[in-house]
């Protein structure tokens, strides 16, 4: 097996290829700093499947992910991540990821969702699952952020951290009158009326820490 390991932790990294080894004694790993390291290696060589932070300088994973299933849509995505599931779960499986899975699960959970992933399948965690089914049972009435599309949704995390509307250009690689806009329609869709009002909404619902 070939595993790609995307992540902007070197211990990260390293640490997840020496849990997998011991599982997998056979497979050759691969390493990606960035999310555009990751997608050229994607583009260039055969992986079996990819394990992606989302968190990454230059680029979020979320856009890396859809730039992965993109190029190649049969090769599996299992993002791992420091943000809690409630927050990025259920846009990572629509965009087409095998599963998602926080930095602080068991390693026979990395194990169980890697076997999942590669045999063609997605890890969906119980506390997911239940998620997703509260969430059918309420298709007509879902809260307002769910509405969001991905860039709004991370435009309106880093608002709420407090970060300036030239930072999150910065960091999302958009122009300032492009997040003033984004900002403009979260505004509208989260139905708040500052940004002050907009961090009070994210921690009520659990959205930032």
């Amino acid at each position: 097996m070939r595993i790609l390991i995307v992540d902007d932790h070197l211990v990260v990294r390293r640490g997840l290829q020496q849990l997998l080894a011991d599982e997998f004694p056979r497979t050759t790993f691969g390493e990606a700093g960035t999310a555009t390291e990751g997608l050229q290696r994607v583009l260039r060589e055969k992986w079996d499947i990819v394990l992606l932070d989302l968190s990454l300088p230059g680029r979020s994973g979320l856009d890396a992910l859809a730039e992965i299933k993109h190029a190649r849509p049969a090769l599996p995505v299992l993002v791992l991540s420091m943000h809690p599931e409630a927050e990025f779960a259920v846009r990572v499986l629509k965009a087409g990821g095998a599963g998602y899975l926080t930095k602080q699960s068991a390693a026979e959970e990395l194990v169980a969702a890697v076997k999942k992933a590669v045999s063609g399948g997605r890890y969906i965690t119980a506390s997911l699952a239940e998620k997703l089914a509260t969430d059918l049972g309420q298709a007509g009435d879902r809260p307002p952020h769910e509405t969001l599309s991905n860039r709004e949704y991370q435009t309106m995390e880093l608002l709420a951290a407090g970060r300036t509307a030239k930072e999150i250009a910065a960091e999302l690689s958009l122009s300032v009158k492009t997040v003033s806009t984004y900002r403009t329609r979260l505004l509208r869709k989260l139905r708040v009326k500052g940004t002050v009002e907009l961090a009070r909404y994210a921690l009520q619902h659990g959205l930032v820490e």
